[in-house]
């Protein structure tokens, strides 16, 4: 008998390697991209926290809230006005105002992200 020589792979030993790949990516990804979502959640939350620190300081030391957010930027409250991560943008924010006998333009912050959170709260009311 004449000896083969064993170069390469089978077709079913390619396709039994494709198809393991196959299940734990199916498995992998889900939790990948859970992963994702838990660590924006978890920026956003620390991101509001700390721009509310920061207006609720401003508003102690000048008895009034600041115009923008700019503002806190611009004094020192923050280093920088950071980039909303749900949706990417420093743009979406929402700002809400003060009461009328308060001056200043920007009392609270929450994310202008659509959806909700992991716990069914929507983005907005954070």
């Amino acid at each position: 008998m004449p000896q083969r020589s064993a170069r390469g792979f089978t077709l079913i030993e390619l396709l039994v390697v494709l198809t393991i790949l196959a299940l734990l990516l199916t498995i992998a990804a889900p939790r990948y991209f859970h992963g994702v979502d838990k660590a924006k959640e978890a920026t956003l939350r620390s991101d509001l926290r700390n721009m509310r620190e920061a207006i609720d300081q401003y508003y102690g030391d000048h008895a009034r809230y600041p115009d923008s957010l700019d503002e806190l930027v611009q004094r020192g409250y923050l280093r920088r006005v950071p980039a909303d991560p749900i949706t990417g943008s420093m743009e979406t924010w929402l700002i809400l105002p003060p009461p009328e006998e308060v001056e200043g333009q920007v009392s609270d912050i929450r994310s202008g992200a659509e959806g909700t959170g992991e716990d069914g709260i929507p983005y907005a009311e954070w």
